[in-house]
């Protein structure tokens, strides 16, 4: 990502209200297929309310945003709602960063698509954990080099067990689980 687009990021965050704490948009309604606890990584998050939301849920959350004042709007509300989050300065566009060692049991990604992360994304995960995604999509919009071609998401976690595949009004949500093994109990909160 060039300098200008980390700028122009960090003032955009810095522009906006501190939000309030919410889950993944790809489990809208679909709360129930959420793990119970353990580790989660969000990509590309912003001001952080997905990965505070998760913390006030039993999560030990780790945070990657290429904007530091993005990070910094998150950490302000995770000190808000007391909770704990590892937040992390990295560029996604040069991967993701070496010091997010799996396996997660949840990792999520709204509305930043970079392809080439699809497999580091799912290789992430432990058997059983759960990867929701959002991006943008052509689906119900128009085409464009950051949004998602019909179909794009469910190709690309074709070794993953599909959960829910939505598209349409120019998003695309995802959730699917590493099937290898049940889901095991959350550490003691």
């Amino acid at each position: 990502m060039s300098r200008a687009d980390r700028e122009r990021w960090d003032a955009r965050h810095a522009a906006l209200d501190p939000g309030t704490p919410a889950p993944p948009a790809a489990l809208g309604g679909r709360l129930d297929l959420l793990p119970p606890g353990g580790r989660a990584l969000e990509l590309a998050c912003g001001r952080g309310v997905v990965a505070v939301w998760l913390a006030r849920h039993g999560f030990a959350v780790e945070a990657v945003d290429v904007s530091g004042a993005g990070l910094d709007a998150g950490a302000r509300l995770a000190e808000r709602h007391g909770v704990a989050v590892t937040w992390i300065e990295a560029d996604l566009d040069d991967g993701i960063p070496e010091g997010c060692r799996g396996p997660y049991d949840l990792v999520v990604c709204q509305r930043f698509r970079d392809p080439r992360l699809y497999p580091a994304m799912a290789a992430l995960l432990r058997p059983g954990g759960l990867l929701a995604v959002t991006v943008l999509s052509q689906v119900g919009d128009g085409s464009g080099p950051f949004r998602a071609a019909p179909g794009e998401l469910v190709t690309a976690f074709a070794g993953l067990e599909v959960l829910v595949d939505a598209e349409g009004d120019g998003e695309a949500h995802l959730v699917a689980r590493h099937g290898e093994a049940a889901l095991a109990p959350a550490p003691p909160r």
